[in-house]
Order: structure tokens, then sequence, then C-alpha cells
């Protein structure tokens, strides 16, 4: 019995979720606009971070948590406030913001651990969308397209553009390249 092998097409993606089938052709270009989306979102990361390290003050998030968050009236007032009148977790924001802000920039800049980096860039942003709470102009804005950028860049490997992540991943463990060794690092290289 013969197996057919599907025709491996040059820059065609596809992907199959409950039954139903997408494909694209990417033009020849597209990986400069992953690299150029990658390279953006690690340099604006880089600076919030470094801005929060390097300010005149130390860093809180708790004006801004009891502040604007209420302010902007979005459904999620009420973690915030929690989270802005609760010692240990304010603490943890205090520091998981900016020095989280400095790796994901960094780690996309470079192009090491990408996927591990862009979700934690998304989950920031998804975070900072609703505590920015502004549908004045629809449900889309800024921090919405910024998490649709990392889940991009997360799903084109852009890591692998330019990146370390390529070198990462054909690390040799026992003659075998590490991607193959431990193919879960998938979830996190590229």
């Amino acid at each position: 019995m013969a197996t057919a092998t599907p025709i491996q097409e040059p820059n065609v993606f596809e992907s199959k979720i409950g039954g139903i089938t997408v494909r694209g052709q990417a033009h020849s270009l597209s990986a400069w606009f992953v690299l150029a989306l990658r390279l953006m979102m690690g340099l604006a990361f880089l600076n919030a971070g470094l801005s929060k390290l390097l300010g005149p003050e130390p860093f809180s998030a708790q004006g801004f948590l009891l502040g604007a968050v209420p302010a902007n009236g979005g459904p999620l007032v009420d973690v915030f406030a929690w989270i802005g009148q609760t010692g240990w977790m304010l603490a943890f924001v205090d520091v998981a913001v900016p020095f989280g802000q400095v790796a994901i920039g960094l780690a996309l800049l470079v192009g090491a651990f990408v996927r591990l980096a862009a979700f934690w860039g998304a989950f920031m942003m998804a975070t900072f969308y609703f505590a920015n709470w502004d549908v004045a102009h629809g449900l889309i804005n800024g921090d919405f397209a910024y998490m649709l950028v990392f889940l991009a860049v997360a799903a084109f490997g852009a890591g692998r553009i330019l990146g370390l992540d390529t070198l990462i991943e054909r690390y040799e463990v026992d003659g075998t390249p590490l991607l193959e060794k431990y193919p879960k690092l998938d979830y996190v290289l590229g």
C-alpha cells in the first residue's frame, strides 16, 4: 500500500481547527515583515521596561491600578483594585512588569525563546487591554492590536528569522539536535 506524501509548496501555510481548514500563501517578503514585527515589539518592550527600571522614582503600579483603571470603567476593575490594595500582589506586579518587559524585549531582539516571550507579551497586552479599557472607538485598540502582533510573532516562528532560536534548536545533545530530542521545546522556541 502506497502513501501519498503531501506536496510541499514554498511559502504555503495551512491549519485545521475544529474541522475548518485555512490555507494561505505568504509573499516572499513576508519573512522581512515578520522580522520587523519581532524587532519592533522587542524594542518597544525593552524601552518600556528600561524606562520603568531607570526612571527617577521606583516603578509602582498602584496609582494606575487604583486611579486610572477605575476611571476607565473596564470589566475587571475589581480585580485590578484588589491587586492595587494587596501588598504581596502589588509587590509582585511592581517587579514582574518592568523586568518582564525587559526580558521579553531582549528575547525578541536577539530571537531567543521567542514563542515563550511572545506568549508572555500577549498576556501582558491582554492585561493592559482590560486595564486601559477604552471602547469609545470599538473593542479594538492599540493594546489589543499589540496582543495580536505578539501572537503572530509566535505563530510565524519569528525567532527562526535571523534569531538565536535557529542555533538553539540545532544545538546537539548526544548527537541529536535539541528540538528533535525534546520536541516540546517547539512551544517556547521559534
